[in-house]
């Protein structure tokens, strides 16, 4: 059997936002108030929209409501919990066979509808993601806290996919 050519992408998505959350974990509750420039959020909203964001992509996908969480008054650990469980939802997702045109249709809380392929919501939650990490990396450093190395390269040489082999 095949694996998805979007299970490392995926991998990394979930690894890159998991580290995120660690080194939030470490910063105070006045730290976790900072406002992520370009949001107007702060470094604990953004992860909550980011997280919830996740949530909701993923049950539009599998048709699964389960996956669908308030996040709105979570704390890191919850959050974290969150994506643990998005985890597998993600692997057993990406092991179907999807086809990458198939129209889901969702509709947001607001009522607003809007139909996308599968292929263009794979790709947006991927997006979303790497998005909101980079805003609350940034935040961190502007904090003076050192971000973690979340990069696809990274993740790469963390989980062994990636080996750097220096010229000789």
């Amino acid at each position: 059997m095949s694996r998805s050519p979007l299970k490392d992408a995926f991998a990394h998505h979930l690894w890159a936002t998991l580290r995120i959350l660690n080194a939030c974990a470490a910063l105070s509750a006045e730290q976790l108030g900072t406002i992520v420039p370009s949001t107007k959020r702060s470094i604990l909203d953004t992860a909550r929209h980011f997280v919830g964001g996740d949530a909701l992509y993923l049950s539009w996908l599998t048709e699964d409501r389960a996956f669908v969480v308030d996040t709105k008054a979570m704390d890191l650990a919850a959050l974290r919990s969150t994506m643990a469980r998005q985890e597998v939802g993600w692997s057993k997702l990406l092991a179907l066979d999807l086809d990458p045109d198939t129209v889901v249709t969702d509709i947001d809380r607001a009522g607003y509808k809007r139909d996308a392929p599968v292929g263009v919501r794979l790709a947006q939650a991927l997006h979303h993601g790497t998005d909101h990490r980079s805003q609350i990396s940034t935040a961190l450093t502007l904090l003076g806290v050192e971000p973690p190395a979340i990069d696809v390269w990274d993740y790469g040489m963390d989980t062994g996919r990636v080996t750097d082999i220096p010229p000789s």
